[in-house]
């Protein structure tokens, strides 16, 4: 005899506590780390930032690598270029110390009884501080010529204060995480989705499908914001010395010339009119399914992800590489180089701040857009 289940015998579940009555239940996500991202992310970031924290103590203690200042002869630009290892690395170890110690706040019971605006103000500081101050525009040189060193130069050329730069980016990226999750549950959201309340619907009773309004605009502006940088380092690479002198580009044929790069010089600006094209995926329909001219893939779903990482990771790179440049700017250490001649050089890096916040905008405007029921709560 066939045994009765105990979904035939007590009937469905109640829905859970907060789901919306009448949305179909999604069953819950697979047993995936990634998926679980809000539960590990707090932990990661904690034990990242003790290690870094210990690292720092390492550097106060008088150990090499002490990765700003004086260990960075190469910063132009840099927010820390100017710190002084014994100022520095008892404030990294401090500040990791401290990091550790609040993530643990997240996650154990006794993390109640500390003020929650406090924990969320250093998890979203600490990430701040990582994305934003600890790296400079060498990220983005580093995307930039990102063929290059895979084909030609390799990634022994990476000096450590790039490498501790990519590492910050990590730890970032991880506080990040870590202060969203802690901030959805704080507001008893679902951690995984950030939904709190039913779908938002539109005029004819579905579910909006078309993103926010604004990430159109963004989208463009994402678009064209890079063009004039491509424009002229791709007349470059042609030997048409475009928003430059004559004297200019024979030293910059030299360079090329010297290092043996090749046909490397339309790297910077091949990357920048690719990432322009690329952009437009975010309001297009070739952004959702694979057109019919990519093998094997023709007609599938676009992966969210696939987009959404690399832009993120732009969008962050160019927004630091700007704060650089106006720094750099700032005290002498940057020539733009706005004369009549030579607006090539930084001419096209001044619109760089709208084309990180318009990029970092399109992305989540793409992001809102793409998103379906979350696979924990059912909402969407």
């Amino acid at each position: 005899m066939r045994q009765i289940t105990e979904v035939e015998r007590d009937g469905p579940a109640p829905d859970p506590p907060g789901h919306p009555s009448g949305v179909p239940r999604t069953p819950p996500a697979g047993p995936g780390w990634w998926r679980r991202w809000p539960e590990w992310a707090p932990l990661a970031a904690g034990a990242w930032s003790l290690l870094y924290g210990l690292l720092g103590l390492w550097w106060a203690l008088g150990g090499d690598g002490f990765p700003f200042g004086e260990g960075d002869p190469d910063a132009v630009g840099s927010l820390l270029g100017g710190v002084p290892t014994a100022v520095g690395a008892p404030v990294v170890a401090a500040l990791g110390l401290a990091g550790a110690a609040a993530a643990l706040a997240m996650v154990r019971p006794w993390g109640r009884q500390v003020p929650r605006r406090l924990v969320a103000l250093v998890a979203w500081a600490s990430a701040a501080v990582l994305l934003l101050v600890v790296p400079d525009a060498r990220v983005l040189m580093l995307l930039g010529y990102l063929p290059a060193l895979v084909f030609q130069f390799g990634f022994g050329s990476l000096d450590w204060p790039v490498v501790n730069q990519l590492l910050a980016i990590v730890g970032g990226g991880l506080w990040a995480a870590a202060a969203l999750a802690f901030q959805r549950q704080a507001r008893q959201a679902c951690p995984f989705c950030g939904r709190a309340g039913h779908a938002t619907a539109g005029p004819d009773g579905h579910a909006r499908r078309d993103g926010p309004r604004w990430g159109r605009w963004a989208t463009w502006l994402a678009v064209l914001a890079p063009l004039p940088y491509a424009a002229t380092r791709l007349a470059w690479a042609l030997d048409v010395p475009l928003g430059v002198t004559d004297e200019f580009m024979a030293a910059y044929q030299a360079d090329y010339v010297a290092k043996g790069v090749g046909l490397w010089r339309f790297t910077l600006g091949g990357m920048a009119l690719g990432g322009s094209i690329l952009t437009m995926g975010l309001v297009q329909r070739w952004g959702e399914v694979f057109p019919r001219w990519v093998p094997f893939l023709a007609g599938r779903r676009v992966p969210p992800a696939l987009a959404i990482v690399p832009a993120t990771l732009v969008a962050l790179a160019v927004t630091v590489a700007s704060l650089t440049i106006w720094s750099g700017a700032a005290d002498g250490g940057i020539d733009l180089g706005l004369g009549a001649g030579t607006w090539g050089l930084g001419g096209p890096m001044l619109v760089w701040p709208l084309w990180g916040v318009s990029l970092g905008a399109a992305t989540l405007a793409y992001h809102l857009r793409r998103r379906g029921p979350c696979r924990r709560c059912g909402r969407g």
